[in-house]
């Protein structure tokens, strides 16, 4: 595992822990970061957030933006790293789309289950209509 990706994980650990610190009001729900992508250079952070209620997506973003300062402060005292970067909060909406996925996975096998049992009953009728029939003398 590379250095860059091992400080992506503390990070990401690291905030996952802090998040249930913050006093902002906006920041509530279910909250989860679901990735870290950290620059080369350690300046800059995108923490991608996964938010479970939707409607309050963008006000969770707003709170955690707002308590950057606060978050990145913890971050430099959770870590031993030269510069804390600065954090850049991006919504990810992947889990949802994950489900969405698997909900279309779901159906599409249930599905031909159905059009086989379909199938075997069309081709037992199939089978009565092509029998050979007997022709009255």
């Amino acid at each position: 595992m590379a250095r860059i990706e091992k400080i992506n994980d503390e990070i990401r650990s690291a905030l996952s822990s802090l998040l249930s610190s913050v006093k902002d009001p906006r920041v509530r729900g279910v909250v989860t970061i679901v990735k870290a992508d950290t620059t080369p250079d350690l300046k800059q952070s995108k923490i991608y957030v996964s938010v479970l209620d939707e409607s309050t997506a963008d006000e969770v973003l707003t709170g955690l933006k707002s308590a950057s300062g606060f978050l990145r402060s913890g971050l430099g005292r959770a870590l031993n790293l030269r510069n804390t970067p600065e954090l850049i909060f991006i919504r990810d909406d992947s889990i949802k789309h994950g489900a969405y996925i698997l909900d279309l996975l779901n159906s599409v096998q249930s599905s031909p289950e159905k059009s086989s049992q379909d199938q075997r009953k069309e081709s037992t009728h199939e089978k009565d209509d092509n029998s050979p029939s007997e022709k009255p003398n």
